[in-house]
């Protein structure tokens, strides 16, 4: 009776981890986040409050399958390189650790489950190298951000390694992401500039190319048409 109860407890645990992540998903999809203009807004009338608001909001966007480049991005286009960068790092390890706690909690037990012995060997292998297996996966371009925080948290990597390894992997894509959108704000706010300059040059530097060509074809047309003496 009491193994009866446990196995319900664990799919149980399961099940609200996939609720959670599904309506985490759903709920990305359907409500509508603020523009840059509404978020500078509330950012300036807010204080540190909202900044830190910002970033557990962001965190808890990311619990989602949510693309974490397309919000660092935005971040970039709405605070800049330094404030994006910092929100983008801050609110991607905060979710990285809340998801690995939600998946050790409430999914590691239906593993363990499933998989039996064969569960031990992955584990040896992620916990000896686990600072530099997880690094490796962050560091990925093409592994989603939601996907190896709770597939740490499945697996038997330690926390404290795990945490490292999020902060310093997560650091160089965010740098280029952010700074992809910074460079974009900065391209929307000059734009008349960066087009109108390149033109007024580019039309300069072809009429003074005609001209040299010009000069150059003129005594060779000249000393085409001089009679030869017979």
């Amino acid at each position: 009776m009491d193994g009866v109860r446990t196995g319900e407890g664990i799919w149980l645990r399961a099940g609200v981890l996939g609720a959670l992540i599904a309506a985490g998903g759903i709920a990305a999809l359907v409500l509508d986040l603020p523009d840059a203009g509404q978020l500078r807004g509330w950012l300036d009338g807010g204080g540190p409050t909202a900044w830190v608001l910002l970033v557990g909001g962001l965190a808890l966007v990311l619990l989602a399958p949510v693309p974490r480049s397309v919000l660092a991005v935005l971040a970039g286009v709405v605070l800049g390189f330094t404030a994006g960068l910092v929100v983008s790092v801050a609110g991607g390890l905060l979710a990285g650790v809340v998801a690995f706690g939600l998946a050790r909690a409430l999914g590691r037990p239906t593993v363990e489950r499933l998989a039996g012995p064969r569960l031990q060997r992955v584990d040896d292998l992620f916990t000896e190298r686990a600072f530099a297996s997880v690094l490796a996966l962050r560091m990925l371009p093409v592994m989603p951000h939601v996907v190896v925080s709770y597939g740490a948290g499945l697996s038997g990597v330690r926390l404290g390694p795990y945490v490292a390894a999020t902060t310093v992997g997560l650091v160089p894509s965010t740098v280029v992401q952010v700074g992809a959108g910074a460079s974009t704000g900065f391209v929307v706010e000059h734009l008349t500039t960066l087009t109108v300059v390149p033109v007024v040059l580019g039309v300069v530097l072809l009429a003074a190319a005609f001209w040299w060509y010009r000069r150059r074809a003129r005594p060779a047309a000249e000393e085409k048409r001089e009679p030869r003496p017979t």
